[in-house]
């Protein structure tokens, strides 16, 4: 009986427990619903040394043009994921959080691209991110960061805005599929060539047979061998005729579809440069000695498609023509043999320019 009653009485304070913890839910529901917004809250919570992208001040003012009334909003009211959608917009916010605190207050916690490198080159003025994020230069902005300038062309449009690499997916794609078109334009005259072949099949079986039930003569049979002969040398001459033009159709789309393939391998080896740009600016930030002798890189694209840079340095009145982005320690190592053995022996405004483009050699110019 004891047992019985043990749980009886268990059960009891479970059913207790769980009415309570339900008024309690309710209750607290109840008086969020009745609770507003009296304070909004923006904090970027990375901003550094190097300056910022965005600001509470830019963020309130986005809010404000937006329509989205927040002060006075029931808390279950305020559109938090609207809020987000419209702040994320900007490209140069990497990650936003928008929340309502028990107490009413609206709490907006915004993360910011931390870019690399700007660039100023070829009608784009955008920032550039470390792992390929473009994004355009605010107005309003103060941030310290390399300006890379020069008829250096991106592999992306001026007013292009997202990860390079998936620029170059969807372009890469648009070929993919201009290629397969071309590929279908194919078919009508893979089927004309099959139906030529069997044409010529045909024709060269052809034969000429005397016909004993007519009594024919053996002129009359001669006749029609030569008219047959005739014949098949005519028909010949047409049928070849038809390949070869419809070899040059194919051979016409066939160079339509290589053209396509190199446009393709050109824009895998811009974006191949570009991310190499971006590995080079990093490496002259990450030298304290680079990052401070640097004050400009000017980046240019060759005939060839080809991406080179030039440096001005701090020191001195020449320009450093660096050339292709390869071997980049190696050259600075040279660059820098040359600054302490050279030029701090004959000056450093002996050059006008000091070109490491080759190997074991610096080439100077007054």
């Amino acid at each position: 009986m004891n047992r019985y009653l043990r749980y009886a009485l268990l059960a009891l304070l479970w059913s207790a427990v769980a009415a309570y913890i339900l008024y309690a839910g309710t209750t607290a529901q109840r008086l969020r619903a009745a609770r507003t917004v009296c304070k909004v809250e923006i904090e970027v919570v990375d901003s550094s040394s190097m300056g910022y992208l965005v600001s509470g001040r830019m963020v309130r003012g986005w809010i404000a043009q937006s329509g989205i009334k927040t002060k006075g909003t029931a808390v279950d009211k305020v559109p938090l994921t609207q809020i987000e959608e419209m702040i994320a917009r900007n490209g140069f916010v990497e990650r936003v959080d928008a929340y309502v605190s028990y107490d009413g207050v609206l709490h907006v916690d915004i993360s910011q691209r931390r870019p690399l490198v700007r660039l100023l080159v070829n009608g784009v003025d955008s920032y550039v991110t470390a792992e390929g994020y473009v994004f355009a230069a605010p107005r309003a902005s103060s941030l310290y960061v390399p300006v890379v300038t020069g008829s250096y062309r991106p592999p992306f449009p001026a007013a292009y805005e997202g990860p390079v690499r998936a620029h170059i997916d969807i372009e890469s794609a648009k070929v993919d599929k201009r290629i397969a078109e071309l590929e279908r334009e194919k078919y009508p005259l893979y089927r004309r060539e099959l139906q030529n072949d069997r044409n010529l099949s045909a024709l060269r079986r052809m034969r000429v047979k005397k016909q004993w039930w007519r009594l024919e003569s053996s002129a009359e049979f001669d006749k029609r061998v030569g008219e047959l002969r005739r014949h098949k040398v005519e028909m010949r001459r047409k049928y070849r005729y038809e390949a070869r033009m419809i070899q040059q159709g194919i051979d016409r789309i066939a160079r339509q579809q290589e053209a396509e393939r190199l446009k393709q391998k050109k824009l895998e080896k811009s974006y191949e440069d570009f991310m190499k740009l971006l590995t080079f600016v990093e490496f002259v930030e990450e030298d304290d000695f680079w990052r401070s002798e640097v004050v400009q890189i000017a980046a240019r694209t060759t005939p060839s498609g080809a991406l080179e840079v030039e440096l001005v340095p701090r020191s001195g009145r020449h320009t450093i023509l660096f050339g292709r982005i390869e071997q980049v320690e190696r050259k600075f190592d040279k660059l820098l043999r040359f600054y302490r053995n050279g030029l701090q022996n004959i000056g450093w405004d002996a050059y006008r320019t000091i070109d490491i483009r080759y190997k074991d050699q610096v080439v100077c110019k007054k």
